[in-house]
């Protein structure tokens, strides 16, 4: 019997050998999880050659906020040209913002680009480009292949700007001794 458990707002933390370069040494926060589909942003790969300004530059949005060198993320292999900002709550869109858990929000429209480019933006945010995602039952079984750990967010993870070490803080944080980690890792 399969336990179905919803992972939204929950980390996924790539294990050595995954078997995917996509996703080597990437974290990924969970935006939606149903037993149809799963979908998370990637947090720890910063785009080259683009940032922030670029993309309100380039949508014509009204700016008060100085958003130059504000880091875009690849937030995975899908959809890789439409634009997910993962933010705090204290921004609520009507109708397109989606929760991820008590704290954080993902919206996917203009009207947030506004609101980051506004006086008043959220708390803390972030933008990615594109996003991974999985169909039914994929996920789970990827999960069953040891191929993923699965840890509670922190801000750091989510909104810092170490994107180099956030995977090592990742596992850390989950106490794992990174030189025990396997690549290869069985089923009991």
């Amino acid at each position: 019997m399969q336990i179905e458990t919803d992972l939204t707002g929950k980390l996924l933390i790539a294990m050595p050998g995954i078997g995917d370069k996509r996703f080597e040494r990437t974290v990924i926060l969970i935006c939606a999880h149903t037993p149809d589909f799963a979908m998370g942003i990637v947090l720890n790969r910063p785009m080259s050659g683009i940032d922030l300004q670029e993309i309100i530059d380039q949508m014509d949005v009204p700016q008060e906020a100085e958003l130059d060198g504000v880091t875009v993320l690849e937030g995975g292999p899908v959809a890789t040209e439409r634009g997910f900002v993962l933010h705090t709550d204290d921004v609520i869109c009507e109708g397109a913002t989606m929760e991820v858990d008590d704290e954080l929000c993902m919206t996917a429209t203009r009207e947030i680009l506004a609101a980051v480019a506004s006086a008043s933006p959220p708390r803390n945010f972030v933008m990615a480009l594109g996003y991974a995602g999985w169909g039914a039952g994929q996920l789970e079984q990827e999960l069953a292949q040891n191929a993923w750990l699965v840890s509670a967010p922190d801000s750091d993870l989510v909104f810092g700007e170490a994107h180099e070490h956030k995977w090592r803080h990742a596992l850390t944080r989950m106490g794992v001794d990174l030189s025990r980690l396997q690549s290869d890792a069985g089923n009991a």
